[in-house]
């Protein structure tokens, strides 16, 4: 029989990403960037003028980050420890929004910062890809956790039985993101990985 698994988003869940995105487009790009909640390109505004950069330039620079400045991020309080500590008894994947191309430099991130697990990339909402992985992996019970709402109204969508945790471990902007809890697409929102992981231990073993 496979073991639990827990299926986890990477920025803003296993690493800080928005504050060292900040402090790059402040340093590098004379760009401001607002931590409250706002769609990223209304976010950001080119130091000296008033309007948001327009969507084509919001990804340019995403990516420009990603490719320069991964090495710079910062592991959330706690985050590792947990996920050192699940992969006792659970198989741990990573489930990212990034390009395919990146793959394997979110793998490496990861385990140069001592987590050893395998990475699936993705774009756009991440049911249909939740879906696959849980079902090659044949896991009786399984765990997805991420920081975003759309993705866990899509996992809800797309394999409703796994259990959905909404986690936002960046502090200057969980208050202002839209919880996936409250409107009943994860079975909790906790913010921080103190308590996260006994929520998580117990979904993925309760009855065991």
């Amino acid at each position: 029989m496979s073991r639990p698994l827990l299926v986890t988003d990477c920025d803003e869940v296993l690493l800080h990403m928005v504050r060292h995105f900040r402090d790059w487009l402040d340093s590098e790009h004379d760009i401001d960037f607002s931590l409250e909640g706002n769609p990223f390109a209304q976010s950001m505004t080119r130091r000296g003028e008033g309007d948001p950069i327009d969507e084509r330039e919001m990804w340019r620079l995403l990516g420009g980050f990603f490719d320069t400045q991964m090495d710079k991020q910062l592991p959330i309080a706690g985050a590792l420890e947990a996920i050192a500590e699940l992969q006792r008894d659970a198989d741990v994947v990573v489930l990212t929004n990034l390009t395919d191309e990146r793959n394997a430099a979110r793998t490496q991130q990861l385990r140069k910062l001592g987590m050893e697990a395998r990475v699936f990339t993705n774009q756009g909402p991440k049911g249909a890809a939740l879906k696959r992985i849980v079902e090659e992996h044949g896991a009786r019970r399984a765990v997805f956790i991420d920081d975003i709402a759309q993705h866990h109204a899509s996992a809800k969508a797309e394999i409703p039985h796994v259990r959905r945790l909404h986690l936002c471990g960046e502090p200057a902007i969980a208050p202002h993101v839209p919880c996936a809890h409250s409107v009943g697409d994860a079975h909790a929102r906790i913010d921080s990985w103190d308590k996260a992981l006994p929520w998580v231990r117990e979904a993925l073993h309760s009855g065991d």
